[in-house]
């Protein structure tokens, strides 16, 4: 994410810098220098001296003039991308954020799961204490301690195995909150069923939906971009123009500042390139052909968002209808195993009906958990996919895309804060030195 806040921060940056060719330059420059010639020189006057000092002041100026809006169009075209790194940077976030809930929801779901197996190792344990005292009674035989068993220490296993797979997720989850995963921990959950939040799905797809997509935003800039650079190429047809002034003073000492030791040099300079070989109408050619391709590659994207948001509606509509009928089984298969229990107690049951009961009980209820989970995490994608409230006022406008005043000239280590996006570039100048010794603090 701060990667993309960065890349930000470099288009608006070479906006800065392209956007300069528009305004005249200035330069001053000093000059001082000793010479001395050959006493043998050609054509050297009698007396001529050899040795001699000169100072020069000196003052440029110079102006393109934009005649045919090269330098406005690339101007634009660098707003645009500065304002297509903007949305990627809300795609960036909305991706994080949505990785992050869906690890979140898997991680609750290993808990729930893990609730279920120990609720189910407790009842296995009392099962077992049970089958072993009709054992010891005669009234149960080594194999149905055997089933029992067998049916204890395989949920065991599963256990382990599930706890084993949330430790791997809330590692992930340290990594997305950019913390270490040896000091990082989530206290786990003990309720058996995950808690769903119910809301009402909408059945058909937004019409804004082409406005809360930073993808889409991202692209239809993108697109803009290619439009601009139709018209820089087309400048390219047309000849450059540039005015250039010069003055200053130069003597060989103290007197440097008299009129008669000024000097001045006024110019303007016009070129067209006559013959290149097709370069500038192959220019305008691909130019074309790139705003062509981003406008085939900004349909693909539209069409692809209304896909996956038509995709998420559907699986989290038929989720939730499986979750509603899972869970009638489970309350189905928790009497019945319930009833069974009792059964066995009276000795009016087999262990073997006991342990089917309990084990159909078990799957039933992790069935449930899985189920639960893959609906929080379907929601996740359906707001994802709606933009997950981002929306096309978030791109910052284009005034505020400078990152420093024209003549500003202090405190420029930190760029003006645009469209939510900073960066924490208050200490560039300790990172300077490559070769001190690392900080102790």
């Amino acid at each position: 994410l701060q990667a993309a806040a960065e890349r930000f921060v470099q288009a608006r940056d070479m906006m800065m810098k392209v956007r300069s060719g528009r305004i005249p330059q200035f330069g001053l420059g000093f000059d001082v220098s000793r010479n001395r010639q050959s006493e043998h020189r050609l054509f050297r006057g009698e007396g001529e001296a050899t040795e001699e000092t000169s100072i020069t002041l000196s003052g440029l100026a110079s102006w393109e003039p934009d005649f045919w809006s090269a330098i406005r169009n690339a101007t634009r075209a660098e707003i645009y991308r500065a304002q297509e790194r903007a949305a990627e940077w809300g795609l960036a976030r909305l991706s994080l954020q949505a990785e992050l809930a869906r690890d979140y929801f898997t991680l609750r779901g290993f808990d729930a799961q893990i609730a279920v197996l120990s609720t189910s190792i407790t009842l296995y344990k009392h099962s077992l204490a049970l089958v072993q005292t009709q054992f010891a009674g005669g009234l149960a035989s080594n194999l149905d301690v055997a089933r029992v068993e067998s049916l204890l220490f395989n949920t065991e296993a599963q256990l382990a195995n599930v706890q084993g797979q949330r430790q791997v997720t809330e590692q992930a989850i340290a990594i997305l909150v950019n913390q270490a995963p040896a000091n990082f921990s989530i206290e786990p959950m003990t309720d058996i069923e995950l808690k769903i939040a119910r809301f009402a799905l909408p059945q058909t797809l937004p019409s804004t939906l082409l406005e809360r997509r930073p993808d889409i935003a991202a692209m239809e800039r993108r697109m803009a971009q290619a439009n601009r650079e139709i018209g820089i190429a087309r400048a390219a047809f047309f000849p450059d123009v540039a005015f250039r002034l010069a003055g200053g003073f130069e003597d060989e000492g103290i007197n440097l500042t008299k009129l008669a030791n000024s000097l001045w040099s006024v110019g303007s300079l016009v070129s067209l390139p006559i013959f290149q070989g097709g370069f500038r109408r192959a220019q305008l050619q691909q130019a074309w052909s790139v705003y062509r391709e981003m406008e085939d590659r900004y349909r693909s994207v539209v069409l692809n968002a209304f896909r996956e948001v038509e995709n998420a509606l559907s699986l989290t509509n038929r989720l939730n209808v499986s979750v509603a009928h899972k869970e009638a089984a489970v309350k189905a298969f928790l009497k019945t195993q319930n009833l069974t229990a009792e059964l066995f107690q009276g000795g009016l049951a087999s262990s073997l009906e006991l342990i089917f009961a309990q084990v159909s009980t078990l799957e039933a209820r992790m069935q449930l958990v899985e189920l639960q989970a893959e609906l929080l995490r379907s929601s996740v994608a359906l707001v994802r996919a709606l933009g997950g409230g981002w929306n096309q006022e978030q791109i910052p406008k284009e005034e505020e895309i400078q990152p420093f005043g024209t003549l500003q000239y202090v405190n420029l280590d930190k760029p003006t804060p645009a469209g939510g996006i900073d960066v924490p570039a208050e200490n560039n100048w300790q990172f300077n030195d490559l070769t001190a010794p690392p900080s102790k603090e």
